[in-house]
């Protein structure tokens, strides 16, 4: 079967795996929007942490308006009479208003998501993802000329515009990285974002790249302290249409395949939560997580996704300058370590025996 039989525009597969390609990304920019309040939201720098666990988004008041003491204790500012006596008439046309904002911002979102699907370099951008999954799951490099002939076509004068957006979907979704490794040819290969190594391992009978998933734990785990309880996970991945029991098209069932694969191949260590009673349990990084990707690489790619940049998060950011650090002494500490072994094991050789012409 030849390579443009394999994928078909136009069909109503195509459209529903755009749908679902659609819903992916909106759901993992809700969970960056969860791991990072909004920047039009400012935090005090240093409390990230706190936002983040609470799930707070905090909204601007005008400087009249309220203000809650220390006690907790809401209370209305005095600055106004006229605003006091017409609270009532105001809150009501505000709910009225609200109830018309939110029924024509549904009307909207779905108009909006209508648009999309019918857009039809929208369409290309699915069938270019398609494409690049199957080419990966074929361990095949993907050239620039089998993109416009298979999958392009006809909107070739459009091919960097639906090469930028598949790329950031496919970044977005399934946690890859598309990369031209021939300048010459214009060939390009699919590799893991943040030099995770365990995508051959563990993508499945459909071969599609799980790494996404992991990148969001080890997010989660990172911005709440460098742990998350196991009902802190679950919140955000129940954001993913991730729960437990439930088989998920990607991932399959997600509890099996965090414990069976992430935490038995030491992505994620689990375990009870110290002096809990009843027994609560959390999720840390586990060794092989350090060992192939470190906290600045997720900061960076998280913030990044999230539209923002890894210094406007100065705690994780600090923590992060403090790891890249220590990793650099460490390698400074083993290639110094590895040169003294090689010193030694020369100096100790035992002298060269004489040839027999020399006895």
């Amino acid at each position: 079967m030849s390579q443009g039989q394999e994928i078909k525009c136009c069909t109503q597969e195509q459209h529903r795996e755009s749908e679902i390609q659609g819903l992916e990304a909106a759901q993992a920019s809700e969970v960056m929007e969860e791991i990072f309040p909004s920047s039009s939201h400012p935090l005090v720098p240093g409390n990230l942490e706190e936002a983040v666990v609470a799930g707070t988004h905090s909204t601007p008041q005008s400087p009249q308006s309220t203000y809650t003491s220390s006690t907790g204790i809401t209370a209305t500012s005095p600055s106004s009479q006229e605003e006091d006596s017409s609270a009532s008439s105001e809150s009501d046309e505000s709910s009225s208003s609200q109830e018309e904002e939110d029924s024509s911002a549904s009307s909207e979102s779905l108009s909006d998501t209508e648009n999309l699907l019918s857009d039809p370099l929208e369409e290309k951008v699915s069938l270019l993802v398609q494409f690049w999954l199957h080419k990966y799951q074929m361990k095949e490099l993907i050239t620039e000329a089998d993109m416009i002939d298979v999958v392009i076509k006809e909107y070739r004068d459009n091919f960097l515009e639906i090469f930028r957006r598949a790329s950031e979907r496919i970044e977005l979704v399934f946690g890859i990285d598309v990369k031209e490794v021939d300048p010459t040819s214009h060939s390009y290969a699919l590799v893991n974002k943040l030099d995770l190594t365990y995508d051959a391992s563990l993508s499945g009978d459909e071969g599609v790249p799980k790494t996404s998933l992991l990148i969001i734990m080890l997010g989660v785990i990172f911005m709440k302290g460098n742990h998350a309880t196991e009902e802190e996970i679950w919140e955000i991945l129940n954001m993913m249409d991730l729960y437990s029991g439930r088989k998920h098209f990607i991932f399959g069932e997600p509890r099996e395949f965090i414990t069976r694969d992430l935490v038995q191949e030491k992505y994620l260590e689990y375990r009870q939560v110290p002096d809990s009673d009843p027994p609560c349990y959390e999720f840390l990084w586990g060794p092989r997580a350090h060992a192939e990707t470190s906290k600045m690489k997720l900061l960076e790619f998280l913030t990044k996704i999230h539209g923002s940049d890894p210094t406007c998060f100065p705690t994780q950011y600090e923590e992060a300058l403090r790891d890249e650090a220590e990793r650099a002494q460490a390698r400074v500490a083993a290639g110094a370590g590895t040169t003294a072994t090689a010193r030694a094991s020369s100096s100790a050789s035992p002298a060269a025996s004489p040839s027999p012409s020399e006895v």
